[in-house]
């Protein structure tokens, strides 16, 4: 999903927009499982974008594009820009490094005739050669002037500029002109390894280059580009970003005339898909799912539909419906008649909706992005590292993301890093510093740091100390009353006639028992109250918070409701039943408090694939006797109220992949700093755990100029982030993309920018999109 609602000051400089996984909920990395592992070099999963000769691809046509909203800005730099932000801007401005598919950055010869570090003593200097024939729309030959000034914009120095990144170019001492204004000298004051990350995309000067333009000139508008398309409308009432081809683009001229940025929210795109009014869209799993059925569909030629209205109509049914219409009995032949019409029309509508699907094919890859279990080292059980690996090497992380991406026919490797995806040069599995998967090291763990089973077994508190004949008497009174009570009514009566029960017997009760008889008989009466309780809540089968709620049922039924199970946590929503507990002998505490951790998830129907991986953890962690209470919120606050501002014990979300670790990964992995009020300074680091460690193996990788001695910093940097267990990689997100069969070179991108010049429809085809044969 997308970093949505991520407070200023917090959403930091990276330079891809983090996943809800949706988490966002967009959430994201193929590996083995030692860090010691020297087998075969894991590959990047292949794009999917049915890749054509520019031959083969006609020339003027119009796309339509599927994108969440309009965005707020096309200023890239700004806090508030998003994954549409990035597509649009990469048909129309320079990318100086765009990345390949195997996730690496590689010259633009469109924009650079070389780029290179010419010195590194006394000081790096880089020097860029710019194509020549590069020149903004306006005219204007692109050069060092708009280097100097988007440096100045983004270095930081300046707070009128109202950037939400400097990474790098805070490193940089001086810009100067070559021996002409297209060749560009970068100096800078210390080493800076990432080099090649800056200045993508590049913004002319005259949005740069004062704090009024950076600010508001380049929200709504872009006056002039330089890529193979230029700006023609933005119109946020009808949700459409318009770009026209470049007629001053001296690359490859684009095959389109015309591309159209529309915005469709993800729950419409099978109806926009079904109506013609979009070409290519981004899908959940349940419209992928939805295009492949249309293509098994069919209907006619006298028999019975593939699927859909009329699919279950027998042949000895269909004869019957035929002589009730036409029998002698006029009120069944007219209400016989009347339900096939129906049938007729439903069958009609259902058809058409399936040829239109027919046209669309799902290509499909990984995106660059993986899905993690973060886990709120701040305070609490999980303030201590043993119980984070504890929970860590508890999970089956192949059994996770096999239930994400197997049954979408894709790749299910466990992720192995928290730096690089398979495929990328820096990519290496560091996942043996935490070690796998093994119960029993797990519990050795848990118990280590004092949670043991039957740990969460504690004293009735209410009851006067030495009066242990009377805890006796209580406890006898308390099951014998709520054995009768069940018999003869509801949980609920269950409860009061229990409670009753016990206060009566406390009263009556002497103060002449062993204090051995008192301890036994609290433990038998709450060891009986915690299976009646557990017996009931599996009754009610599996059950997530926020989804339909047990006792919604028949009247009569057995559900139980969050009033029966009593208080259903601090942070579930009202109303909303508590997780089944594990039986008090299987459930581990210290000090008589079970181990509780809140699992927050986000309710939005696009963030499915999450809410099954966070159930399949509760039951994972529900085996070792550890308490899970699943909290599902609003997409839109999720993020920002609850990962962003620490309310959560355990969540899952994720993160983008870069082609730049050492600058992009730091802030998401870099020790928490104390603020003077007292509070944490965790820029993106979510999960609250770090190392001064792992810090300086950050700031060594950055400023390593040797690539190789840089990646070897980086691997030892994610080793110590697995050995830390705040965050811990589960599969890499699915990327699915529905895109209408004739066009060539979109689709499924994987790590690769889309070449824009080369999208096209192959064969011939007409001005105008099929995107508007049905409007």
């Amino acid at each position: 999903m997308a970093h949505v609602g991520v407070p200023r000051g917090t959403a930091r400089k990276r330079r891809s927009v983090a996943l809800l996984a949706t988490g966002v909920l967009t959430l994201p990395v193929l590996a083995g499982c030692t860090s010691d592992s020297e087998g075969p070099t894991p590959v990047a999963v292949p794009q999917d974008i049915a890749p054509a000769s520019r031959d083969r691809v006609a020339d003027g046509s119009t796309l339509t594009w599927a994108i969440d909203a309009v965005p707020a800005t096309l200023n890239a730099y700004q806090a508030d820009a998003d994954s549409a932000t990035t597509r649009i801007t990469g048909a129309l401005l320079p990318s100086l490094f765009p990345l390949d598919a195997r996730g690496e950055p590689k010259l633009n010869p469109d924009y650079l005739e070389s780029a290179k570090i010419i010195e590194q003593e006394p000081k790096q200097v880089v020097l860029y050669k710019l194509n020549q024939q590069a020149v903004w729309s306006d005219g204007r030959e692109i050069g060092a002037p708009d280097f100097v000034a988007q440096w100045r914009a983004l270095s930081g120095k300046d707070s009128a500029f109202w950037t939400a990144r400097n990474a790098g170019y805070e490193r940089i001492e001086k810009i100067e002109r070559g021996k002409d204004d297209l060749q560009v000298r970068v100096t800078f004051s210390k080493p800076y390894a990432d080099w090649r990350s800056l200045f993508s995309p590049l913004y002319p000067k005259e949005v740069t280059g004062s704090p009024g333009t950076f600010n508001d000139g380049a929200r709504a508008t872009l006056k002039n580009t330089a890529g193979p398309f230029r700006l023609r409308s933005v119109n946020k009432d009808k949700g459409t970003v318009v770009l026209d081809r470049n007629p001053r683009w001296w690359g490859n001229e684009a095959k389109l005339e015309s591309l159209v940025f529309r915005a469709v929210e993800p729950k419409d795109r099978t109806d926009a898909l079904t109506a013609g009014t979009v070409d290519v869209a981004d899908v959940d799993a349940t419209t992928a799912n939805g295009i492949a059925l249309a293509a098994r569909y069919r209907g006619g030629n006298g028999g019975p539909p593939a699927h859909g209205p009329g699919a279950d109509i027998t042949p000895a049914a269909a004869l019957r419906s035929w002589a009730l219409a036409h029998g002698s009995d006029e009120e069944a032949a007219e209400a016989a008649q009347l339900a096939r019409e129906k049938n007729r029309e439903a069958v009609a509508v259902y058809a058409a909706e399936q040829k239109s699907l027919q046209g669309f094919v799902v290509r499909k890859s990984l995106e660059p992005a993986y899905t993690q279990l973060a886990m709120n080292g701040e305070s609490g059980a999980l303030s201590d590292d043993r119980v984070r690996r504890a929970i860590a090497r508890t999970l089956d992380r192949q059994e996770l993301a096999d239930a994400v991406l197997k049954p979408l026919g894709l790749p299910a490797k466990p992720p192995g890093s928290h730096l690089a995806l398979a495929g990328q040069p820096a990519y290496k599995d560091g996942s043996g510093a935490l070690g796998d998967q093994d119960t029993k090291e797990a519990q050795a763990l848990l118990a280590d740091a004092g949670w043991t089973v039957g740990g969460a077994v504690h004293r009735t508190e209410d009851t006067k100390a030495g009066s242990e004949a009377e805890k006796k008497a209580s406890g006898e009174a308390t099951d014998k009353a709520s054995a009768k009570a069940t018999d003869k009514a509801s949980e609920k009566a269950t409860d009061k006639a229990s409670e009753k029960a016990s206060d009566k017997a406390t009263d009556k009760a002497t103060e002449k028992a062993s204090a051995e008889a008192t301890d036994k008989a609290s433990a038998e009466a709450a060891e009986k109250e915690e299976e009646k309780d557990d017996k009931a809540s599996r009754e009610e089968g599996t059950y997530i918070v926020g989804d339909d709620k047990p006792g919604d049922g028949p009247a009569g039924g057995t559900g139980v409701t969050a009033q029966d199970k009593g208080p259903a946590g601090a942070y579930a929503p009202a109303g909303t039943a508590a997780p089944a507990p594990a039986s008090v002998k299987a459930r581990i505490g210290k000090g008589g408090k079970p181990l509780t951790l809140r699992f927050v998830l986000p309710s939005g129907p696009g963030s499915q694939p999450l809410r099954t991986v966070g159930q399949k953890i509760v039951e994972m962690l529900d085996a070792i006797g550890i308490s899970t209470q699943i909290t599902k919120v609003d997409d839109e606050s999720y993020f920002k109220d609850h990962i962003a501002s620490g309310d959560y014990d355990m969540a899952l979300y994720s993160w983008p992949a870069t082609a730049y670790p050492a600058t992009d990964g730091r802030p998401i992995f870099s020790k928490p700093e104390p603020a003077t009020d007292g509070s944490l300074l965790v820029e993106q680091n979510y999960t609250r755990v770090g190392s001064d460690h792992i810090d300086q193996l950050f700031d060594r990788a950055v400023s390593e100029l040797d690539a190789n001695a840089s990646r070897d910093l980086l691997k030892q940097a994610d080793a110590r982030i697995w050995a830390a267990a705040g965050s811990i990689p589960l599969y890499q997100r699915p990327q699915l993309v529905a895109v209408d069969k004739k066009l060539a070179n979109i689709g499924a991108f994987g790590f690769a920018a889309p070449r824009y010049e080369d999208i096209g429809f192959t064969g011939r085809q007409a001005a105008g999109s099929p995107a508007n044969r049905k409007k």
